[in-house]
């Protein structure tokens, strides 16, 4: 069993994705502005995907998506802007800026959950061949810098055991198992499970 894939919807309107999503197998979180976005990146919440709208109070879309990019923290995490304006100019100053991809509103639900799987599986494809190729001093070190109780959550982990089922073979909390989770994620400088799995074994932490 996996962890739900974790969207950060950015949107002044989020009602109905908020509602819907949840029922596709996505947990969502709600900024309503992008500087509220921002804030929850920067709080060390992780997340595979951020859906962002571009007309927003305080913050656009745009300038939000800038500043995304500029992380070394969380700048890859895949991004597809939810835009009222279907104009091929600003889409394409958007995909420069590094947008993933666009969802004109409004949008047919079939239709968006189709572009959140295949921008999911692309951004999956390419941190596999990008995180086998190479891994950064940086990454070493964080990983050696792992505690022993955090070793032995990742080995379960990359062996597909859910948060519960670690919880019981460690004798721990749930609660617990997630905050071992979260550290290990911010040591390894990854935002999943899969992407420390696929890192752990490119450190030969656990066999291919």
């Amino acid at each position: 069993m996996t962890d739900l894939v974790k969207i950060l919807l950015v949107d002044d309107n989020p009602k109905f994705l908020e509602d819907v999503l949840p029922y596709y197998g996505y947990e969502v979180t709600v900024a309503n502005d992008g500087s509220r976005a921002l804030e929850v990146l920067n709080s060390g919440k992780t997340f595979d995907l951020i859906l962002l709208d571009i007309m927003m109070p305080k913050l656009n879309g745009w300038e939000t998506l800038k500043q995304i990019r500029k992380s070394e923290v969380y700048g890859e995490i895949p991004v597809i802007m939810l835009t009222a304006v279907n104009e091929e100019q600003k889409m394409v100053k958007g995909l420069k800026i590094g947008a993933d991809d666009y969802i004109i509103k409004p949008f047919v639900l079939p239709n968006l959950l189709a572009r959140i799987e295949a921008v999911l599986r692309r951004a999956k494809c390419t941190y596999s061949r990008a995180s086998l190729r190479n891994v950064t001093n940086k990454q070493k070190c964080n990983i050696n810098a792992l505690t022993g109780r955090e070793k032995d959550v990742l080995l379960l982990v990359t062996q597909g055991d859910s948060n519960k089922t670690i919880a019981d073979k460690l004798v721990l909390s749930e609660v617990t198992v997630k905050c071992h989770l979260n550290s290990i994620f911010k040591k390894m400088n990854v935002t999943n499970r899969t992407q420390a799995v696929l890192l752990a074994m490119q450190m030969n932490l656990v066999e291919k």
